[in-house]
């Protein structure tokens, strides 16, 4: 197997204490986007998922429910499992920290370092977490503080002194911040890694890997008085995944190691960048090329968390709005870069604007179109300047998209492949095929087939985000499966616009949901009893006629535009309006409308909108700006 054509992706290892919760799902997810985005890159993939089942906390929760531990964590695994399926979570193995060749590989670890003298007895007197399994160094806390907060959750620690055994952490300190010179983007992103940084030239103290006060971990060899502290046990998860110290499995291990991506939340990072890389070169193992570091998702001002009672059950979710739904949501609209707050009201937003109205719409309307006028196969197209310049635009967009998902920003990657989405919507709209086929059906031919190739592009790019989704517009566009033997960013890179299509009808790809409790209007019952209003209600309302002198797209935004309007006395207005991708900046620039112009301001993408611009549908649910019938002065008073 050749290296260069390989990508190992793992996910943290999860506590076998209680079932996933979405925070838990957002790493798996980000771990699989990774892992089938390379497997349209053509390569062999390698992902890695599991429980972590060791440690005090597992026994300590087992035996407050008069279960032996192992029973205790039995109990979990088809819980993430079957959730797992539930999400096409398609992992190459699940690991389980009481897996015997785990349990085994780890023994012979610990022999091998005790043998090159870096580890050794000794004694640990300190603060100490239950719940993370976390140790607080001097730096930590304040000389004299009781039960000081643990680092990680907050929770206060406990004193505790035993026997132990330590690594010898502390000698390579300065290995350590030689590595993080040399490779710059190995923590993604950077703030992390000046965190790290910071916290090595602090100065390391060896690390204690060993606990005589509990029996549930992994049997410390050649003294019966101790376990592996979880930590040590855990980390080395991702290299016994994949066979590391199995002597049937040592051709794997020399394929996938080292990892090319390795996915954790910000509160494990200390563990990941420090430890980890330590014990590997310890080990004399290579180090992981990136550990991508996300932020923690939040309800109101406070992390998820079972623990404060304000977690959300992903399986909920995904019967309520579709797992292919909410896996786009925490892609797009959680930045990697920080915390993210997630709300059922913009999920179903997002599902609606995003989904509903920008992939499943253009798709309906092309395909219904197609088969209205007899058109069921359709072949390459006779291209001019306007699918040229499609073609160029997809091309831009892989580019972006190729640089974005290599650093870990997903987030960002598919926000261009939004824009390219909103352009193929421009396209369609701007060429008017329902007209076309009326007066010209070669070019009517032609927008159809162009539209079907950009939406093949789209299931692709988009098929690593919602596997289910994408496979089903494909079906429509007559592909029956991707067959992951090609690179297909470098096909759809080469424009490659000579495809057969054989269009099928369907159910609209994506269901708009009803709006939930967080979304409904809490006086909506009132206004359904009496909507009626006076004339003094009308005259309130100032609606003026304007002139767009200038608009611009909104960084940002795949919504909104900036136009800058002129209302002739009143003066010139700064107002947004969420009418992308049907109507582009160059469509309305020059152009009269018609505004309310006595809103109150509002902040929009931290500018303030000062007006609001009228729209409407028309039967094809095209947006079309309300307009004066003919050229009136700027600010013309409609009354």
């Amino acid at each position: 197997m050749d290296k260069n054509q390989t990508f190992y992706v793992t996910t943290p290892i999860y506590y076998a204490t209680a079932t996933p919760h979405l925070g838990t799902l957002y790493s798996t997810v980000l771990a699989d986007v990774a892992a089938r985005w390379h497997k349209i890159l053509g390569e062999s993939v390698f992902f890695l998922t599991g429980t972590d089942e060791f440690g005090q906390k597992v026994a300590q929760a087992a035996e407050k429910v008069g279960k032996t531990p192992q029973v205790f964590v039995d109990g979990f695994i088809p819980g993430y499992k079957d959730l797992w399926k539930v999400y096409e979570i398609d992992y190459s193995r699940f690991i389980r920290t009481t897996d015997a060749y785990h349990i085994q590989a780890i023994q012979q670890w610990i022999t091998n370092l005790q043998e090159k003298g870096d580890i050794y007895k000794g004694a640990y007197e300190g603060w100490y977490c239950t719940p993370c399994e976390t140790y607080l160094t001097e730096k930590d806390f304040e000389v004299g503080e009781k039960n000081p907060p643990c680092v990680s959750c907050q929770r206060p620690t406990e004193w505790v002194s035993e026997e132990c055994y330590f690594f010898k952490l502390a000698k390579y300190q300065q290995a350590l911040l030689d590595f993080y010179k040399n490779n710059p983007n190995f923590i993604t992103p950077k703030e992390r890694m000046a965190e790290v940084v910071a916290f090595v030239q602090s100065g390391l103290q060896d690390l204690s890997i060993s606990r005589t006060t509990l029996s549930w971990g992994v049997p410390f060899p050649y003294d019966s008085q101790h376990v592996t502290y979880v930590w040590a046990d855990a980390l080395n998860n991702y290299i016994t995944g994949v066979g590391y110290g199995q002597k049937d499995r040592e051709a794997e291990f020399a394929a996938w190691w080292p990892a090319n991506l390795q996915i954790l939340g910000k509160d494990i990072i200390r563990f990941h960048a420090v430890y980890w890389p330590a014990f590997l070169m310890a080990s004399n193992l290579p180090l992981p090329e990136q550990l991508l570091v996300h932020g923690w998702i939040k309800v109101g001002e406070q992390k998820m968390s079972k623990s404060l009672g304000n977690s959300i059950d992903p399986l909920v979710l995904s019967k309520e709005y579709g797992a292919d739904a909410v896996r786009y949501y925490l892609i797009k609209q959680l930045a990697i870069t920080q915390d993210g707050q997630f709300s059922t009201a913009d999920l179903e937003q997002r599902i609606t604007s995003d989904l509903a109205n920008d992939v499943g719409n253009l798709l309906q309307r092309m395909s219904v179109l197609a088969e209205k006028n007899g058109m069921v196969e359709v072949l390459p197209g006779q291209w001019k300047q306007e699918e040229l310049d499609l073609q160029k635009k997809l091309q831009e967009t892989l580019q972006l998209m190729v640089y974005e998902m290599d650093r870990g920003y997903f987030h960002m990657a598919y926000s261009h492949l939004w824009k390219y989405i909103n352009a193929v919507n421009s396209y369609f709209h701007a060429l008017e095929p329902w007209k076309l086929v009326k007066t010209d059906k070669e070019r009517f031919a032609t927008v159809i087939s162009a539209t079907c190739h950009s939406l093949y592009a789209i299931a692709l790019l988009l098929w690593p985000v919602m596997p289910h989704k994408m496979e089903e517009l494909l079906e429509r566009l007559g592909i029956k499966s991707i067959v992951f033997d090609k690179n297909y960013v470098q096909v759809l890179e080469n424009v490659c616009w000579d495809m057969r299509f054989v269009i099928q009808q369907g159910d609209a790809l994506f269901k708009k949901p009803e709006p939930s409790e967080e979304t409904m209007n809490p006086f909506v019952e009132e206004i359904k009893k009496d909507t009626s209003i006076t004339i003094d209600d009308v005259i309130k309302v100032d609606i003026r006629v304007g002139t767009i002198v200038s608009c611009q797209s909104v960084d940002g935004s795949d919504k909104l535009v900036k136009s800058q309007v002129d209302f002739g006395d009143l003066g010139m207005r700064q107002i947004f309006s969420g009418v992308r991708p049907m109507l582009t900046p160059e469509m309305l620039q020059g152009t009269q409308a018609i505004f309310v112009v006595n809103l109150k301001p509002r902040k929009m993408m931290g500018e303030e909108s000062q007006g609001m611009m009228l729209i409407a549908k028309n039967d094809e649910n095209c947006i079309i700006p309300i307009r004066p019938a003919s050229p009136v002065p700027n600010g013309s008073k409609l009354s």
